[in-house]
């Protein structure tokens, strides 16, 4: 029998407050974007009728992503909210639950310090990090603080957790991005025809087309846009111009900025931060054998990789599904995490 769906957004039984964090990190940064952020926290039921501390979790947003659409539903399902909410009201382990804004103007930040985009790796980690802690009842070590997204948000997770040990003990991915010859390179081609055919050659009006018109409203569109936005977060020079790791005429690679994106590749920085991994809690990794972008294989090669470093507690399910609504998956992940930092 199929359970009863409400259309509406249904009462909580925990509680979701909105917050909005004035970030010094962000203000002035290179593209003009807002450095007031909106902060979500659902802290789950029993919160306020007691005093005792809880572990965190710290959700990231996919690219394009902007926090408020946490509230969004596909059809005919509750939405990750409530999903989140129903998880607990159903008992099991206890919870604080983050939700991060990071989007930019060119669609996000992949949660990484840009010359081009701004200071979003330190914004998370210096300054929404000790903000929850000091205005919410935190267990406030890294033992009891995990970091898990979807697609750019479980890149994200994975390269937050290697660069910040210090700071969170656990991560989950799904369908991380990983694996940058798959999920990114093999769409180089049809970035650099599109170049050619609609805008001759020049990604400047690419960028002056795209921003005068609703967004995404030609088949060229996320290619192109997610080819630049990546190159700001993964290959922007000190001055902060964007290279792009290919020539615009041929899709011929450009050898010396291909490397610094495979540096931020997750499954090649699981190689360098063996320890890191080693520390970890645990480690959850899923994707959709679908997956459109090719990230069930970049999840199999950073399970690899995460095995080989010794991580002790490790969970990892390649399922049906493609690389879109699979919100259905994330009560699961946090609770197999949050049972492993309490």
């Amino acid at each position: 029998m199929l359970r009863a769906m409400r259309p509406w957004f249904k009462p909580l039984a925990g509680s979701l407050q909105e917050h909005t964090i004035e970030s010094t990190l962000l203000r002035g940064n290179p593209r003009g974007d807002p450095y007031q952020r909106p902060l979500y926290v659902y802290t789950p039921p029993g919160y306020d009728r007691g005093d005792d501390q809880y572990p965190t979790a710290y959700v990231l947003q996919g690219w394009t992503g902007q926090v408020d659409m946490w509230r969004n539903r596909n059809p005919l399902r509750p939405n990750p909210i409530e999903l989140l909410d129903e998880m607990f009201e159903k008992g099991g382990p206890r919870a604080i639950v983050v939700f991060v804004d990071a989007w930019t103007s060119w669609g996000g930040s992949q949660y990484l310090d840009s010359p081009a985009l701004g200071r979003y790796h330190s914004y998370l980690c210096e300054e929404i990090v000790p903000w929850v802690d000091t205005h919410y009842r935190t267990k406030g070590e890294r033992d009891h603080r995990a970091v898990t997204g979807k697609s750019s948000g479980g890149y994200g997770a994975m390269v937050t957790a290697m660069l910040r040990p210090d700071l969170f003990g656990a991560l989950a991915t799904h369908a991380g991005d990983a694996l940058f010859e798959l999920c990114y390179a093999r769409g180089f081609g049809d970035s650099v025809r599109a170049l050619r055919d609609e805008y001759a050659g020049s990604f400047q009006r690419f960028l002056d087309d795209h921003a005068s018109r609703p967004a995404f409203t030609k088949p060229s569109d996320i290619g192109l846009l997610s080819d630049w936005c990546m190159a700001a977060c993964y290959s922007a020079d000190a001055d902060g111009t964007v290279q792009l790791p290919y020539d615009t005429a041929t899709g011929e690679t450009r050898p010396e900025v291909w490397a610094r994106w495979l540096e931020k590749d997750p499954v090649r920085m699981a190689r360098t931060h063996r320890e890191a991994l080693r520390s970890m809690r645990a480690v959850y990794i899923d994707a959709g054998r679908r997956d459109e972008w090719f990230l069930d294989l970049a999840a199999e090669a950073f399970h690899r990789e995460v095995r080989a470093s010794g991580t002790q507690e490790v969970f990892f399910d390649l399922f049906s599904a493609g690389h879109g609504q699979v919100e259905y998956r994330y009560p699961g992940a946090l609770r197999w995490i949050i049972e492993r930092i309490q």
